[in-house]
């Protein structure tokens, strides 16, 4: 790329490399429409309930089967600056609230596809961009009067709504329901939660039907010791993060011994300071000890024959999780213990049970109402399917956490798309300039999400729409997309209001973003 010649018989100044392609006007929207078409055609076939899952292999060789829009997008290796704009929204989405990637992209990538046929037809980007943006305002407006509280019947809705179409997707509700007791194990009093206080464990046995939740913590790691005790009610926690052996030097020393008694003097220190630490522990009234550095084997055997269980280097994350969940205090120094530095415990008992490996130990620490943590204990093997199962249950986790902080719920289905588009069309009509085009595109483009449900689930898209179209004009606003792709009432059937509102936000946000682009420099020459 270079500037014209001034007439002065100076040469042009090359400012980028001669390999540098420019593309202007109508050839940056093809481009750009074109890759988000193509990203949105790509997440179609998994969305709604009888969306169908997508083998990915890898460079690498390992192979991952999954319907996840989050997780099929993250691997994917995307090099067009449109298509990585989608996989940005993704990820944008994914972090917010954890669920409805798939419905964010098809959005966003409708409106592109509409975009691209106003361009063509003279429309001004800025134009279109005004007009996304009046009806991304209405839609907004008519979720607010479209939600309702939530309360534990909903939760439990929307956990399945969120699992459909994963292997996690039974034909009962008690998944759901278990998703929705590890939410309410970890609500705060204040009504605060945090979804990143419940675990998933896999148990490598049983069936899915067999995941049960754990008020509580479960450590899968193998005892040191077999004489340990196998099962304690009511323990009093102790959690250290300094070892329990004898300290050595932080520089090489060397200690002369230059007679038996010395030498025997030597090891009675030694023997005298792990006595002092076991009395010590002994003293507080601790009886199960997690350490996050390694501990003396005399240590172990002289608290087990005290009765204490005895767990050593244990990862910091662990120890940490140990604490939150015990309302144990991290201990830095013996000299520092005080019985109030206990945790407490309903129950720490040993499972032990066999698989492909051999013997497989798990301690269970069953913490109860009061616990800081939760755990799911998936049933099933260990395989791809498993994998598959946690990813719903932590999406459903994700959304169940959502609706129960904002407490506002919106039926699915495509229920609410079709209502924000159809008060989109009657707001547009009374828009004389040509925002009104954009309006209409946008309203359009919301068609999408009920649209698809209807062609996954193997109907006519076009007939379903007209149907849903038909009930809404006889205010059946709660109707929508079923499963079988018939329209149906979505009475049952509800997802989080905010995840709905900041995929339709994103959508938006995205499409205008990449429509106010009107040249794009390409260094490779593509």
């Amino acid at each position: 790329m270079a500037n014209a010649n001034d007439g002065s018989g100076r040469a042009p100044v090359a400012i980028v490399r001669p390999t540098t392609t420019v593309t202007s006007g109508v050839g940056v929207t093809q481009k750009l429409v074109t890759a988000a078409v193509a990203f949105g055609n790509l997440m179609q076939g998994t969305f709604g309930p009888q969306g169908l899952d997508k083998m990915l292999y890898k460079s690498n060789g390992e192979t991952a089967v999954t319907n996840d829009g989050a997780k099929i997008i993250a691997e994917l290796l995307v090099k067009h600056p449109a298509a990585k704009a989608f996989v940005q929204l993704a990820e944008a989405q994914e972090q917010a609230c954890g669920d409805g990637v798939t419905g964010c992209v098809l959005v966003a990538g409708e409106l592109m596809r509409e975009a691209g046929r106003l361009l063509e037809r003279g429309l001004h980007p800025l134009v279109l961009v005004d007009g996304y943006q009046r009806a991304l305002s209405i839609t907004l407006d008519h979720l607010g009067g479209s939600t309702a509280p939530v309360d534990e019947a909903t939760m439990v809705a929307i956990a399945q709504a969120s699992m459909a179409g994963t292997t996690a997707d039974v034909a009962d509700d008690g998944l759901a329901r278990v998703v929705v007791q590890a939410v309410k194990a970890v609500t705060q009093n204040d009504g605060t939660v945090n979804y990143e206080d419940v675990r998933m464990t896999k148990r490598t046995y049983g069936s899915i039907h067999d995941t049960v939740l754990v008020r509580g913590m479960l450590l899968n790691t193998a005892l040191v010791l077999d004489r340990l005790p196998r099962s304690i009610d009511s323990p009093k926690v102790l959690v250290l993060t300094c070892p329990l052996e004898v300290e050595t030097t932080t520089r090489e020393a060397e200690v002369e011994v230059e007679s038996t008694e010395q030498w025997l003097a030597f090891i009675r220190a030694n023997e005298a300071s792990l006595a002092a630490k076991v009395d010590s522990i002994l003293q507080s009234g601790a009886t199960a000890v997690f350490c996050a550095e390694a501990i003396d084997p005399a240590v172990i055997h002289a608290l087990a024959d005290n009765g204490c269980f005895v767990m050593g280097a244990l990862e910091r994350p662990v120890v940490d999780d140990i604490s939150r969940a015990t309302g144990a205090h991290l201990c830095d120094h013996l000299d520092d213990l005080e019985h109030a530095d206990l945790g407490h415990c309903d129950r720490l008992v040993v499972e032990t049970s066999e698989d492909m490996d051999g013997r497989r130990e798990r301690v269970r620490l069953e913490v109860g109402e009061q616990t800081g943590l939760a755990t799911l204990d998936v049933g099933g093997g260990d395989g791809v399917a498993v994998e598959e199962t946690i990813r719903g249950l932590h999406d459903a986790l994700r959304s169940v956490t959502v609706a129960a902080t904002t407490n506002l719920a919106v039926h699915g289905g495509g229920a609410f798309h079709m209502v924000a588009s159809l008060a989109i069309k009657e707001a547009a009509e009374q828009q004389a300039g040509r925002e009104r085009l954009a309006m209409e595109a946008f309203a359009r483009a919301l068609e999408v999400v009920p649209s698809t449900l209807a062609h996954n689930a193997g109907v006519d898209r076009l007939d379903t729409l007209l149907a849903l179209r038909a009930a809404h004009r006889n205010q059946s606003s709660d109707n929508g997309v079923g499963r079988t792709g018939q329209v149906v009432s979505m009475a049952d059937v509800w997802m989080p209001a905010e995840t709905l509102a900041h995929g339709l936000e994103l959508a938006c946000e995205t499409a205008c973003g990449l429509l106010r682009v009107d040249q794009v420099i390409s260094a490779r020459g593509d």
